[in-house]
């Protein structure tokens, strides 16, 4: 019989990886639809940007793909939202136009 094991905890992975990716998505379209950030946590998005950053240099110093994928792409959209918030309003509405004109 074979063993499953290590085929469903990589299955698991990937799909701990996409659920954490996809959970920035939402915040990221509404600030591209409104380019308002006023209510996001500066504290929050510095910290959350810096734990993306530490976790995919642990993904890519272990070669664990989930860990590279998933804190990558979470990587680039909170270092967007984080963008976002340090910009001024009218570059905040220049970057919105852009990407949804």
């Amino acid at each position: 019989m074979a063993d499953h094991g290590p085929r469903l905890i990589a299955a698991i992975g990937y799909l701990a990886a996409l659920c954490s990716t996809l959970s920035f998505a939402p915040q990221a379209w509404k600030i591209i639809r409104s380019a308002r950030t006023h209510d996001i946590s500066l504290g929050m998005y510095v910290l959350t940007v810096t734990g993306f950053g530490l976790w995919l240099a642990f993904g890519i110093a272990t070669r664990q793909w989930p860990l590279m994928l998933s804190n990558g792409i979470c990587l680039a959209l909170a270092g967007f939202i984080l963008a976002m918030k340090l910009l001024p309003a009218r570059k905040k509405r220049e970057v919105a136009r852009a990407l949804d004109p």
